[in-house]
């Protein structure tokens, strides 16, 4: 469902987190549609500053399933908005 609420449940068992975006899938058969982090629909501020409240300190893991340099843009990005959710 929403990982930023998922975080108040389990946020203190989380060891590493996987940053991915995307949207809900829209039938049985496929996985929702992935976006760049940002602009899918996780609430990645919410998400970031609910994990350093419960004390977060693993690794932060960019996932982006295309190639190319459009791959390594919206990692770049990805990377810039967690440093900013961070206060870094």
């Amino acid at each position: 469902g929403n990982p930023a609420d998922a975080v108040l449940v389990f946020g203190k068992y989380v060891r590493d987190l996987h940053i991915k975006d995307g949207f809900y899938p829209t039938d049985g058969k496929h996985l929702g549609k992935e976006a760049a982090v940002g602009e899918g629909l996780a609430n990645f501020p919410l998400i970031l500053k609910r994990l350093k409240d419960v004390g977060y300190n693993g690794t932060y893991i960019i996932e982006r399933e295309i190639s190319g340099d459009q791959q390594t843009k919206d990692i770049a990005k990805a990377r810039d908005l967690i440093r900013s959710c961070l206060g870094e």
